[in-house]
């Protein structure tokens, strides 16, 4: 599938584009194939050495170079949203004569190097950030400053900071990637960071540079996740950072303003230490969205997965319209917005227009990650036209999705690897995983609590139960489903979460169907299980009523972080509630 390298317009950015053929002003054609993209190139560049530097652009208008790779729609809602303009970068003489110059780098480390040597885009850039010019890189935009990546490699980076990039190291107990709200510590003064000090940003990332004596002029502040990392670095008028600003809140669009903004009109506040100190445990708003018997797209809540109201007209459960609850979760402090597509897609899930525009208009307001999940996988339409569930993800990484939420076609792929041992590289999972980092995409488990008198009456991890079941019995194993709950599958949970950890899955999103809509608390049982059987971050859902329930899940499991939906759509609980209730409690929590 074609993937348009930039758009010369707002407008242009904002259309739907055809699935089979995507139109660019860009005079290069991305075409995205395994691990990386290869370039067709239309015209010949000139060599970026014979060329000169000049600062042509107007001083409210920012060059944005994006490559094609993830969702970086983000970025541009928020550079927008600060009053700037964009252009995109469609040769390199575009970099050498920007004002200044955002690279939002998305993707694999060797995918990005490889359009940027192909473009000549590699040399623009060196001479670029040589010549002092105002850079800002993000995330990969960083890495690739350095001379080598291990990510697949080792591959060769710009060679503009010495060091190598390379992957946290799992075995300390430390969940790979990291994915959530750190601290910095500075290490001399960065000028777009004055306004972080003592708040969390957000990071999503497996690979880091570690700082040393050779690279240490260029490191403005450090994070400690294991170890102590890069997070940003400094030279002159040359930034970047680890982390992501644009999903960082109002102290991510700080750093963008600092960037963006002549630094003598921003009051300048030294840094200073605060509440900010470690990996803050998320909490997350979910939205089931679908359809309602009008065709309205509406958010919902089931009990039990059921979402009608058990009335005489049994109608669907009306919550509220998404993109207003997301807005008001984004503004009352939740860490991520989740939506769950639970009737779209089921024929033709890039037919589902309606929920892409909810996230499209969501991003243009809401600075936190977006996962969205529903139908995410192969199809073929009516016509015969077959498409993969890697051009159906990279659609909605187009329309401001993060991270996509994989579900039953995860479970079907588990179990083909369980049973032969082979990883095909077919799988949505693999596929996605293999193109846009295991850190974009999320699996959903939703299993059913099956009870059992021994452990061994199964062949699945079986486990000892808080609550006994109804004639007493004390273990039980939890029975994968898929189709919204409607099937059980020859799979447990603790499998599950194995095979797709292994397949390339970043996160797990784990529900329960038993406690779905309760609001007793969380199924520790099953929450731990799953949480000391893999080395991803795990999300604790389906059951929260209280408060005290997200305390508990944090300091009873390892889960990464908490997600709710019921009891912050009808007003039982406050997203701040929970957080104050959190920070008191002595867990760490973005505050």
């Amino acid at each position: 599938m074609a993937a348009a390298a930039a758009a010369a317009t707002t407008t242009q950015m904002d259309n739907t584009r055809s699935l089979s053929s995507i139109s660019s002003t860009s005079s290069l054609l991305f075409t995205r194939t395994n691990e990386f993209y290869k370039i067709q190139n239309r015209v010949k560049f000139k060599s970026p050495r014979a060329l000169s530097i000049r600062a042509t652009s107007s001083d409210s208008v920012v060059t944005l170079l994006d490559y094609g790779a993830g969702n970086v729609r983000s970025v541009r809602n928020a550079i927008r949203h600060l009053g700037f303009g964009i252009k995109d970068v469609q040769t390199p003489e575009d970099i050498l004569n920007a004002n200044r110059l955002i690279f939002p780098g998305v993707g694999a480390f060797a995918a990005a190097m490889d359009v940027l040597n192909k473009t000549g885009m590699a040399e623009a850039l060196c001479a670029y950030i040589e010549k002092d010019r105002p850079f800002l890189g993000i995330c990969l935009g960083l890495q690739l400053l350095f001379e080598s990546s291990e990510e697949n490699g080792p591959v060769n980076g710009l060679g503009l900071i010495p060091g190598v990039v390379g992957r946290f190291d799992s075995s300390n107990g430390f969940r790979v990637p990291q994915i959530g709200w750190n601290a910095l510590q500075f290490t001399k003064d960065s000028e777009i960071l004055d306004d972080v000090g003592d708040h969390h940003v957000y990071f999503v990332h497996s690979y880091r540079a570690m700082p040393s004596d050779d690279n240490k002029e260029w490191v403005s502040s450090t994070c400690n996740y294991g170890d102590n990392f890069i997070a940003s670095v400094r030279r002159g008028n040359v930034h970047a950072v680890q982390f992501h600003p644009e999903k960082s809140g109002d102290v991510g669009l700080s750093v963008l303003r600092r960037f963006l903004h002549p630094k003598t009109n921003i009051p300048r506040q030294k840094p200073t230490e605060g509440k900010a100190l470690k990996l803050a445990k998320r909490v997350i708003a979910c939205l089931d969205v679908r359809a309602n018997d009008k065709g309205d797209l509406v958010v919902t809540k089931g009990d039990q997965y059921d979402v009608r109201e058990h009335t005489k007209e049994n109608e669907v459960r009306n919550l509220g319209k998404p993109v207003e609850l997301a807005r008001q979760y984004y503004k009352e402090g939740a860490d991520e917005i989740s939506f769950l597509n639970i009737t779209g897609f089921r024929d033709f899930p890039l037919g589902d227009l309606p929920m892409l525009q909810v996230l499209r208009l969501t991003s243009e307001n809401v600075f936190v990650p977006l996962t969205v999940g529903g139908g995410i996988r192969d199809f073929t339409d009516a016509n015969g036209r077959h498409y993969s569930s890697l051009e159906v993800a990279s659609e909605y990484f187009r329309s401001g999705a993060d991270k996509i939420s994989i579900g039953s076609d995860a479970v079907y792929a588990a179990e083909d690897y369980l049973k032969t041992g082979v990883k095909t590289g077919k799988s949505s999972l693999e596929q996605i995983s293999r193109v846009y980092g295991n850190q974009a995409v999320v699996v959903s488990i939703d299993p059913r609590r099956v009870y059992i008198t021994y452990p061994n009456d199964v062949e699945f991890k079986a486990v000892r139960v808080t609550d006994l079941g109804p004639n007493g019995e004390e273990y039980a194993w939890y029975q994968c489903t898929v189709n919204g709950g409607r099937e059980g599958r020859p799979i447990g949970a603790y499998e599950l979460a194995k095979a797709v950890e292994e397949l390339g899955a970043g996160e797990i999103l784990l529900n329960c169907i038993d406690c779905d809509g309760q609001g007793k608390g969380f199924d520790m049982d099953l929450i731990k299980l799953i949480s000391d059987a893999v080395s991803i971050p795990v999300i604790a859902s389906s059951g929260a009523g209280a408060v005290e329930h997200f305390s508990d899940v944090f300091r009873k499991t390892n889960a990464s972080a908490a997600l709710a939906a019921g009891i912050f759509h009808r007003k039982e609980v406050p997203i701040q509630s929970v957080k104050e209730h959190l920070y008191k409690e002595g867990i760490e929590v973005r505050i």
